[in-house]
C-alpha cells in the first residue's frame, strides 16, 4: 500500500518528538514496521536493495548443527568460524530443521572435521573475508564505544541511553541497523533515546561546590572531607559520598599522593639497651596523655632542609607539641617533649613510644623521661609499622602541606614559618571524619578537655 508523502513526513515529525513506533501505528493508522522502515530509509540505515539469502549446502549445514548441538563442546561462534557461516544462520538452521520437526541433531565423527583447517580464513574468498573482517570491526568498535561511554565503570547492566550513545560514537562505517543487535537494542528504543530532549543535570549546583572546595583545600582532601563541607555550607547540598566521589572523578579533582621516598633516619644502632615495645600497634587511648607518639620527619628544599619533631596524642590524633629546625640534633627532640610535658596534669604519666632513632636513646631524652615520670616504648628494629599512626601523621602534613608544591626562592626561615601555621591549622581547625568532622582542638573543647 502506498502512502502519500504528507502522511509519512506527518509519521516522522511525531516519532522525533520521541514517540514510539506503536504510537505512530495507533494515531495516524500506519503499521508501525512500514514507521519504522520509513525512519531508517530517511537516516540513510536501510539498504536499498538487500543481497538474496545465501543457500548453504546440506552437508553444511548438517556439519554446522552436529558441531554447534551434538555435545563436542564447541561454542555457536567457534563452529561459525570452522564452517564459514555466521552465528545467527546456524541458530536459525536449528529452529527451522531440529526444531520444526524436520530432522534431529546430526551425529558427527570427529573424524569428519580433521579436515576443516583451524583458521577457515585461508579458504576464504575475497568478499567472504571483506565479510569477515568488517564484522570483526564492528566488535571491537563496539568496545571501544562502550569504553568511551561507561569509562571504568564496567559493561554490566547497561541502560538503553548507554547503549544509544554507544552507537553514536561508533566510526561512520557502521550502520546504526547493523550496530544495534551488536548492543542489543531495538531500533524503536535507539530512536526513543535520540529524540529524548537534553536534561538538565540534577548536580550542576553541587559540581560547582566541588570545584571550589576542592580548590581551597588545594585539592588535598578526599571525597569525605569534600561531602562534609558541601553539608556544612549556608546553604546545605546533601549527597551521598559515592556520588561526591563520581563527580569529583568527572571535575578532575583528584588528590595526587607522591610516591613514597625514602624517609629520614635516625638510627645510629643500638648505643643503649631499648625499652619493650608497650603500645603493641594499639594506637587508641581514652583519654589524652595517655599514649604518645613521636618520631622525626625531613622536609628537603632547594634552600637546605628541615627538620620536624612532633608529639602526637592517641586519644584524637592532636599534635600536642612540635619543633621545627634545620638540625635533627637532640636540642630538637627534647625541647619539644619538654614543651608537651608541661601541659601535663599532676599524676599524668603518658606512655611515650618512638622508634629506635638516637634521640631517643641519648642521656638527655631520657632524663626528662625520667624526671616527668613518662614511660618509653620503643618499636622493634627496622618497623615502622610499630609506629605507623605517626607516620600516617607525616604522610597526610606532607600531601597537603609540601608534595607538589615549588619551594623554588622559599628561604628555610620562610619555610619554617609556614610550617608552624600548617601544623596550628591541623591542631584547631582541620577536621576529620574520625572525630563527627572536628577538629582535634573542637573536639576537646566540645567534651570540656580544653578551655
Amino acid at each position: 500500500m502506498a502512502y502519500p508523502q504528507e502522511l509519512v513526513n506527518e509519521v516522522l515529525d511525531y516519532l522525533d518528538s520521541g514517540h514510539s513506533v506503536r504510537e505512530a501505528e495507533r494515531r495516524f493508522g500506519v503499521g508501525h514496521e512500514s514507521a519504522a522502515r520509513w525512519r531508517r530509509l530517511r537516516d540513510g540505515n536501510l539498504r536499498a536493495n538487500r543481497p538474496h539469502p545465501v543457500k548453504y549446502p546440506k552437508d553444511t549445514v548438517r556439519l554446522a548443527l552436529g558441531l554447534a548441538y551434538g555435545g563436542h563442546g564447541f561454542g555457536l561462534d567457534e563452529v561459525a568460524v570452522m564452517v564459514g557461516v555466521s552465528a545467527p544462520t546456524i541458530s536459525n538452521w536449528k529452529r527451522r530443521y531440529v526444531e520444526g520437526g524436520h530432522m534431529d541433531i546430526p551425529e558427527i565423527d570427529l573424524g569428519e572435521i580433521k579436515h576443516l583447517s583451524p583458521d577457515r580464513r585461508a579458504r576464504m574468498t575475497g568478499e567472504e573475508l571483506e565479510e569477515y573482517i568488517h564484522k570483526l570491526e564492528l566488535k571491537a568498535a563496539v568496545l571501544e564505544g562502550t569504553v568511551k561511554v561507561l569509562k571504568a565503570e564496567g559493561i554490566d547492566d547497561l541502560s538503553n541511553d548507554e547503549k544509544a550513545a554507544i552507537v553514536d560514537a561508533l566510526p561512520a562505517s557502521f550502520t546504526v541497523t547493523e550496530a544495534l543487535p551488536e548492543v542489543g537494542l531495538s531500533s524503536s528504543s535507539y530512536y526513543y533515546c535520540k529524540a529524548k530532549p537534553e536534561r538538565p543535570d540534577r548536580y550542576e549546583r553541587a559540581r560547582a561546590a566541588i570545584r571550589e572546595e576542592f580548590a581551597l583545600v588545594g585539592g588535598k582532601r578526599g571525597y569525605r572531607y569534600i561531602r562534609q563541607r558541601l553539608r556544612e555550607r549556608e546553604d546545605p547540598i546533601v549527597v551521598s559520598g559515592k556520588t561526591v566521589r563520581r563527580l569529583m572523578a568527572e571535575e578532575g579533582c583528584r588528590v595526587s599522593y607522591a610516591k613514597k621516598r625514602r624517609s629520614y633516619s635516625s638510627y645510629a644502632g643500638e648505643i643503649s639497651a631499648a625499652p619493650d615495645n608497650l603500645v603493641a600497634r594499639d594506637f587508641h587511648a581514652e583519654a589524652p596523655n595517655e599514649k604518645w607518639l613521636t618520631d622525626i620527619t625531613q622536609f628537603s628544599i632547594p634552600a637546605g632542609k628541615v627538620y620536624l619533631s612532633p608529639v602526637i596524642d592517641c586519644f584524637d590524633g592532636m599534635p600536642v607539641a612540635w619543633s621545627i629546625g634545620e638540625s635533627p640534633n637532640a636540642e630538637l627532640a627534647n625541647s619539644m617533649l619538654e614543651e608537651a610535658c608541661g601541659q601535663l596534669a599532676d599524676g599524668e604519666h603518658p606512655v611515650c613510644h618512638s622508634d629506635r632513632g638516637c634521640h631517643y636513646r641519648w642521656p638527655g631524652w631520657i632524663g626528662i623521661c625520667a624526671e616527668r615520670g613518662i614511660v618509653r616504648s620503643m618499636s622493634r628494629k627496622g618497623c615502622s609499622p610499630d609506629n605507623s599512626a605517626c607516620e600516617g601523621f607525616f604522610g597526610r602534613l606532607k600531601n597537603e602541606f609540601f608534595y607538589d608544591r615549588d619551594w623554588e626562592g622559599v628561604t628555610t626561615e620562610d619555610f619554617i614559618g609556614q610550617l608552624e601555621q600548617y601544623m596550628r591549622y591541623y591542631r584547631d581547625e582541620r577536621i576529620k571524619e574520625s572525630l563527627g568532622w572536628m577538629s582535634p582542638m573542637q573536639y576537646r573543647k566540645s567534651l570540656g578537655l580544653a578551655a
